[in-house]
């Protein structure tokens, strides 16, 4: 195996990675059909076997404070994506990758790396192994309302034009009243990892 900067050439095997990985979790329908840009410096990886893409990860990291990281005052990372296909799961690939990743961040100045995620134990107990620390005041919901329950937020302001489904964020405090009032609704949990110099 080897582990190597993402090129565009890796487009098709980059998201064949993601999607596959991402099928057993809470991102299951987080779709995407090609890779995104970022608009500030970035760590792209991918890790691969027999020249198949088995693994990746994304960071974004900032030079000024606050132009990607969430509150905080040292310069932060913030992994977008990191995933392994399943049948290569549990032989250390998405650490190997982290551990790159980190290297390539010891002449950059960045002090933090966050990562967002949704419920998944098995990905949040992941993070915690690897040093991170779950933020517990730092999470939102993410709401998918279908049919009726799209009705009680929303109304077309376009006349024959009805909204079926939604994709929604809930900053609110009664978290509890969102998750009984919605079939699906996952929270969306901060970690971060403080890297030593």
């Amino acid at each position: 195996m080897i582990i190597r900067k993402y090129t565009d050439k890796d487009n098709l095997g980059w998201v064949r990675c993601r999607v596959l990985s991402f099928l057993d979790s809470a991102y299951f329908d987080n779709v995407l059909r090609v890779k995104e840009k970022y608009q500030n410096p970035s760590i792209e990886l991918v890790a691969e076997i027999d020249n198949k893409i088995v693994g990746l990860f994304d960071l974004e990291y900032e030079l000024e404070i606050g132009n990607v990281g969430y509150k905080t005052n040292e310069l932060t990372g913030v992994i977008w994506h990191i995933a392994v296909l399943p049948e290569y799961r549990n032989h250390g690939i998405a650490s190997m990758l982290l551990k790159e990743a980190i290297k390539l961040l010891e002449s950059t100045g960045v002090k933090i790396i966050q990562a967002w995620t949704r419920d998944d134990d098995w990905v949040i107990d992941w993070y915690l192994k690897r040093g991170f620390k779950l933020q517990i005041d730092e999470s939102y919901l993410h709401v998918f309302a279908q049919d009726d329950e799209c009705d009680d937020i929303s109304d077309s302001k376009i006349k024959g034009l009805y909204i079926c489904s939604s994709f929604n964020h809930y900053i609110g405090k009664d978290k509890e009243l969102i998750k009984k009032r919605f079939k699906r609704v996952h929270t969306c949990n901060l970690l971060e990892l403080k890297i030593i110099p």
